[in-house]
């Protein structure tokens, strides 16, 4: 396993990140594993040296906090741990989501307990909340830094001039900076090249990317998409552009680059990704033993210049996608 510094925390991550979207309970979504193939999926996981795992509060309703929080005992101290808040968690409760000082108080204490943990390594708005400033949302956050229960912060998806507001913000009143940008971008989708990921890179912020294989849609023929029991149900996958833009032309190119070297689309798909300089750990998806080892093994494939200049030629602009 390849490790590397995540933005300026001075954190060590292993190159891929498991995302834990996976594993909780297949009554939230039939594709997740349950708990017992959840923690074998992690435990596997540690094994091939990965040592950063992402979830949230809202994944399979916070079972897959737990279900994490059970696989990593005995490992914590050398595992590196993010999970987000924003979604409400509780139809009956108005402050189980969004960002107010109120939400992320209490959902925070509620992941922490879920995950067995007194501190979480990596804390992480799961998207922009347009009814809280965001002085009060990093207010709030950097309380939760200097109380010792998150060591750094994170954001996920927003638009550039948000994520450029709340750094500008937090370097203003001296507080807790976002130290990485958890962000939509992949082959089929690479609008995030245009703003937030320049201002990533120029903040020296980490970017651990979400859906780098495009929810599956690169892992695989277009016409094959559906053949799996997540692309069969997931609606979310068909939200967003992939298809767009010169997505089907994309997906055929690194189809044709994976048979060529005898490897799997997806293998391709997420070596592209782990070239860009500016991504420190994609975030990998699976309720696969199988596909979690193939993804290991796309950090030795070596893509060339014309590699990459060959699967990129195809993409058009698209909508932007993944702000919601």
């Amino acid at each position: 396993m390849e490790y590397t510094t995540l933005g300026d925390t001075g954190m060590e991550v292993s190159r891929l990140c498991l995302g834990c979207m996976s594993i909780g309970s297949s009554d939230w979504r039939d594709w997740v594993l349950d708990e017992d193939e959840g923690v074998e999926l992690v435990e596997r996981a540690i094994d091939l040296g990965i040592n950063f795992f992402d979830t949230a509060n809202m994944y399979s309703d916070g079972e897959s906090e737990r279900v994490l929080g059970t696989a990593l005992e005995g490992h914590r101290e050398e595992s590196v741990v993010a999970t987000k808040g924003y979604f409400q968690m509780d139809d009956d409760d108005p402050n189980s989501g969004g960002l107010s000082r109120k939400a992320i108080e209490q959902e925070l204490a509620n992941s922490l307990d879920r995950l067995g943990m007194e501190t979480v390594d990596l804390y992480q708005i799961h998207r922009w909340d347009y009814d809280t400033p965001i002085e009060q949302t990093l207010r709030a956050l950097d309380d939760a830094v200097r109380r010792g229960q998150v060591r750094y912060i994170g954001a996920s998806s927003m638009w550039a001039h948000q994520f450029a507001e709340a750094l500008h913000t937090s370097d203003q009143l001296g507080l807790e900076r976002f130290a990485t940008m958890q962000n939509h971008y992949n082959l089929a989708y690479r609008e995030e090249e245009r703003e937030t990921l320049p201002l990533c890179d120029r903040e020296n912020v980490g970017v651990i990317p979400w859906s780098p294989m495009a929810r599956g849609y690169l892992t695989r023929p277009d016409e094959d998409v559906d053949a799996t029991t997540r692309g069969a149900s997931e609606k979310r996958l068909y939200e967003h552009p992939y298809r767009e833009g010169g997505g089907r032309e994309v997906n055929e190119r690194v189809q044709q680059l994976a048979e060529e070297r005898g490897g799997k689309m997806a293998q391709i798909a997420l070596s592209w990704v782990l070239h860009k300089d500016w991504v420190d750990a994609p975030i990998v998806g699976t309720s696969s033993v199988e596909h979690l080892e193939d993804a290991v093994e796309a950090l030795d494939i070596d893509l060339s210049d014309s590699d990459i200049e060959y699967l990129e030629e195809p993409y058009e602009p698209v909508p932007v996608s993944g702000h919601d």
